[in-house]
């Protein structure tokens, strides 16, 4: 494989890559060529984790589109875990 033809390649593999993982960073993308076949090695920024919790019937991530009502059943919730 010729330098145009592999540089054509990673570009073609980069585009794929950031089509697949829209909202995610390519950190770093590793291509080891051998005649036809072609290896790739990518790692994408790590995404921090949210926390989700289960209320009322309700998944929610955070309370800000809770009305009153739901806010003070929230408040007076027992946790068994410590975590509030």
């Amino acid at each position: 494989m010729r330098k145009g033809e592999r540089k054509l390649l990673k570009d073609s593999i980069i585009q794929y890559v950031k089509e697949k993982y829209k909202d995610e960073t390519l950190v770093s993308l590793t291509l080891t060529i051998d005649g036809d076949y072609v290896d790739m090695n990518y790692h994408l920024k790590p995404q921090p984790i949210e926390r989700i919790r289960r209320i009322t019937g309700y998944l929610v991530g955070t309370l800000d589109r809770f009305n009153n009502a739901k806010k003070s059943e929230v408040s007076d919730r027992v946790t068994h875990t410590g975590i509030k």
